[in-house]
């Protein structure tokens, strides 16, 4: 059997140029590895720092990760994509064209008799109460309609702005633990849940619960962290 591999917030495309070309180059070098050793590949929200799909315009500055994705799927990995605080404006660009599974919540999925609860985490925090309104009116398909009328020299730099703004608002508004997302997940072992695998906090933590696992999964900004299941037990790493 090979491995499972779960990433999220690498937020590729912010502006600060050195960092965007260290991110892609460690990024590139993990989408390779993976194709050698992977069976799946989740990537748990925000892999890019804003996305929005025209019916024939796609934004700049991605192509390199788009065909490594391509490249996962040509040689057999299987991917997935819950959609993160970044990730309003998903269509069916990333399904179609590369073949990755879209989910714009929170996941059931069962690897190896396991059972695995997967989610961004995105307003989960009791304070984000803001969030979880503009959430609400993002994701709303007319709010995506009347968007999509915008030229995309206008949209996208729009679109940029508008996620530099959720950007500050999280900084602003997540708690300085992830308490809540412990609760969480310990409400899902209680359910029968394994593993509950987040994100959106960019702080990389591992805690076991009576042999139950929770794992948030940090960033590809400053840590560089993954996780890896290989069938019989999950490990948090640093790329």
């Amino acid at each position: 059997m090979k491995s499972t591999y779960f990433i999220s917030d690498a937020h590729i495309g912010t502006p600060e140029k050195k960092l965007e070309a260290l991110k892609e180059q460690k990024l590139l070098s993990f989408l390779e590895y993976v194709g050698e050793n992977g069976q799946r590949l989740f990537i748990v929200g925000d892999l890019f720092d804003f996305w929005f799909e025209y019916k024939t315009v796609i934004p700049r500055g991605y192509t390199s990760i788009l065909y490594s994705l391509w490249r996962l799927k040509n040689v057999g990995v299987e991917l997935h994509y819950l959609a993160g605080n970044h990730d309003f404006w998903m269509q069916d660009y990333l399904s179609k064209e590369l073949g990755v599974r879209l989910h714009f919540d929170e996941l059931d999925y069962t690897i190896n008799n396991k059972r695995f609860y997967i989610f961004h985490g995105d307003g989960l925090a009791r304070n984000d109460h803001g969030y979880r309104l503009i959430k609400k009116i993002f994701r709303n398909r007319v709010n995506i309609f009347l968007y999509s009328l915008l030229h995309p020299n206008i949209g996208i730099p729009l679109a940029k702005w508008v996620s530099s703004l959720s950007r500050q608002h999280t900084q602003k508004v997540l708690p300085p633990s992830d308490d809540d997302y412990i609760k969480m997940a310990r409400q899902k072992f209680d359910e029968g849940y394994d593993y509950a695998i987040f994100g959106h906090l960019h702080s990389p933590r591992y805690e076991q619960f009576s042999g139950k696992v929770y794992i948030n999964l940090g960033d590809w900004i400053k840590h560089f962290s993954y996780a890896v299941y290989d069938g019989n037990e999950i490990k948090l790493l640093n790329w």
